[in-house]
């Protein structure tokens, strides 16, 4: 193999572009040429690829987003539109591809993988949410990010003496607002695997109160519902006022960690190992601090699992 490709693809997560700075050098270190695929899935399907030199990543390893863009593409989910794929790669001479994002990417990477393009998948999404890794490349900026908001709320709580109700991502999966919530010391926190009755939420509060807590906070991620309607349901049961912050796409941003960014590092090197030592459908990840790679279909049909000891020291922590 002399040529591979790189790509990100879905919502950006900080930390991609240490990912695509460790792909490009590390294949350039070894000999082979990289072409960056811009706009994800759209542009391999356009033709919008370019040769990056080592030079290409220069200072990117502290920023945020991708220097590559990222683009949802449904014509790529088609039998049409990766065949369209896979005769750009062959255009350009793409021998194998790293694909970064999180599993619907690796859905399309598995299909090039199947149709001869060997790819290996690199997890980037603040949804931790991909099995096989104990974390995914942006989550701990995410995390960080969330956590600032957090400290930063509950002074103006704490002032005003109300519990405030904070809405955070996390469509199928709890990982950031279960972390935040124990990092941040929240009193609540509603997350998809482990849906709450209302009902609960208001009993710490009180619970809190005769205690002599003078504020409380209520974490949400997004896939249990808006925090508006947190906020209504409270109002409405126990006719308390909250105030509600909902944090969106400032999530996303930001200068990665050092933790987001040494992973990164870590994981797209190896990706190039793997393509350099012949294997194809395969996604790198960290368990136990080591470096692994798994079936990107045997990921695929595993789900992802919240960690129950956490949700219960936040039971316990938060009396």
């Amino acid at each position: 193999m002399k040529r591979i490709g790189v790509l990100t693809s879905g919502g950006d997560a900080p930390g991609m572009n240490p990912a695509i700075r460790s792909i490009v050098r590390k294949a350039i270190y070894h000999g082979l040429e990289v072409y960056g695929i811009y706009q994800g899935y759209s542009g391999l399907i356009s033709g919008n690829i370019k040769q990056l030199e080592v030079g290409s990543v220069g200072d990117i390893i502290h920023r945020g987003g991708t220097m590559l863009y990222s683009a949802r593409c449904e014509e790529f989910k088609t039998e049409e539109g990766q065949k369209k794929g896979i005769e750009q790669l062959h255009k350009f001479g793409i021998e194998g591809l790293v694909v970064i994002g999180g599993d619907g990417s690796f859905r399309g990477a598995v299909k090039l993988s199947e149709q001869g393009i060997p790819t290996i998948g690199v997890p980037g999404t603040i949804d931790n949410d991909i099995p096989g890794t104990d974390f995914t490349i942006g989550f701990d900026t995410a995390l960080n990010t969330v956590i600032d908001a957090i400290d930063k709320i509950r002074d103006t709580a704490t002032s005003h003496e109300r519990p405030f109700i904070i809405e955070v991502m996390g469509r199928d999966a709890g990982d950031l607002a279960l972390w935040a919530g124990l990092a941040d010391g929240a009193e609540s926190i509603l997350i998809p695997e482990r849906p709450e009755d209302i009902d609960g939420v208001i009993e710490r509060i009180y619970h809190g109160h005769k205690r002599g807590k003078k504020h409380s906070i209520i974490i949400v991620a997004e896939g249990v519902g808006s925090a508006a309607h947190v906020a209504n349901e409270i109002k409405k049961k126990a006719d308390l006022d909250t105030r509600v912050t909902v944090l969106g796409h400032i999530q996303r941003g930001g200068s990665p960690t050092a933790f987001d960014r040494v992973l990164a590092s870590r994981l797209g090197a190896k990706a190039v190992d793997l393509l350099i030592d012949g294997k194809a459908g395969k996604m790198v990840g960290i368990q136990n601090n080591q470096v692994v790679y798994h079936d990107i279909l045997d990921v695929l049909t595993k789900k992802h699992y919240i960690d129950n000891e956490l949700i219960e020291l936040v039971k316990e922590l938060s009396i």
